[in-house]
């Protein structure tokens, strides 16, 4: 079985149907927004759910990812008894030119 076979990508919305407000909710939380910032600290690269140190319970985790993957911030997929997350910052650029750099950026 190749890699490719072993992933499964969750659901996620299209680029042409993500919007503003879904993007602005997620990224309000705290904990969520630590999540990006730690993905767009290192571009391009996949990272492991559990791999985040968030101090949060584990079902709580979980829901944090989920709204941002509903809102099209990230990306994930299943490898294995991984789930690896992906900033999707060229679909975000792509739609909101400078957005999440401004939010990344902000203190």
């Amino acid at each position: 079985m190749s890699i490719t076979d072993e992933l499964r990508t969750l659901a996620a919305p299209r680029r042409e149907d993500i919007r503003l407000e879904s993007v602005l909710a997620a990224l309000s939380d705290p904990v969520r927004l630590s999540i990006v910032r730690t993905l767009a600290a290192m571009p391009g690269s996949q990272r492991a759910c559990g791999t985040f140190g968030l101090p949060v319970a584990k079902s709580t985790a979980s829901h944090h990812f989920r709204v941002l993957r509903e809102a099209g911030v990230i990306d994930q997929r299943d490898h294995g008894r991984e789930r690896l997350t992906e900033l999707r910052q060229a679909d975000l650029d792509a739609r909101f030119p400078g957005l999440l750099d401004s939010i990344v950026r902000a203190s």
